[in-house]
């Protein structure tokens, strides 16, 4: 008999734990986020990896698990449109395009085909424009930078015996660049200000005038 309590212990505990551990899986984007990328390839990379671009678009987001629509441009010059789809819980991250958000220092990850990721540097980066706080890993032939609040990767350098891959957010709508250093909604707020408050202004001039 007290055996099976401890078993039924056990068991209750393994479940608990297994629903924090998912619980703390932290997904940071949504349907319509898309992402583009600038990539340069030195050396001589085998067939399909002479990329030259690639955009990342989120088609579903159901739990933790994201659908992709890819599109890659090689080198000369067709586009080829893919999918995949990731799951931030069982470590299906493909090359590692999303990782949970919200990571710092010491987290670490899973991704099925490496292992365990460790999270060994947080820093400012101005990435498409704008200073944002990036996560940072690396495993033996890649080193990476993420965004900290969406998961998403912002760089990574892949190098193997024959050729190196970098890789560079160029474009995307999950932040916007800001305009002489204000956020576009705040600079065309501003915008609309003054050119509201020059016709009132004028209008008020020309009453005068006239009479």
């Amino acid at each position: 008999m007290r055996v099976k309590i401890a078993l039924a212990i056990a068991s209750l505990l393994f479940i608990g734990t297994t629903m924090v551990a998912s619980s703390e899986v932290s997904v940071g984007v949504k349907t319509g986020d898309w992402i583009e990328y600038q990539v340069t390839v030195t050396g001589t990379p085998p067939e399909k990896h002479d990329v030259t671009w690639a955009k990342m678009e989120v088609a579903t987001v159901q739990g933790t698990q994201i659908t992709l629509d890819i599109e890659v441009e090689f080198s000369d010059g067709t586009i080829e449109p893919q999918k995949a789809t990731l799951n931030l819980e069982t470590g299906q991250l493909g090359d590692d395009f999303i990782i949970p958000a919200n990571l710092n220092i010491s987290d670490v990850f899973f991704d099925k085909n490496i292992g365990n990721i460790t999270i060994t540097g947080v820093e400012e980066g101005t990435y498409a424009g704008i200073t944002r706080s990036v996560v940072m890993a690396a495993t033996s032939e890649t080193k990476y930078s993420w965004d900290q609040t969406t998961g998403v990767l912002l760089e990574g350098t892949s190098q193997y015996p024959e050729y190196t891959m970098h890789s560079i957010v160029d474009k995307t709508n999950l932040w916007q660049p800001h305009v002489l250093g204000l956020k576009p909604v705040v600079f065309y707020a501003f915008v609309i200000g003054v050119v509201v408050l020059v016709v009132i202004v004028l209008s008020v001039s020309i009453i005068r005038r006239r009479k």
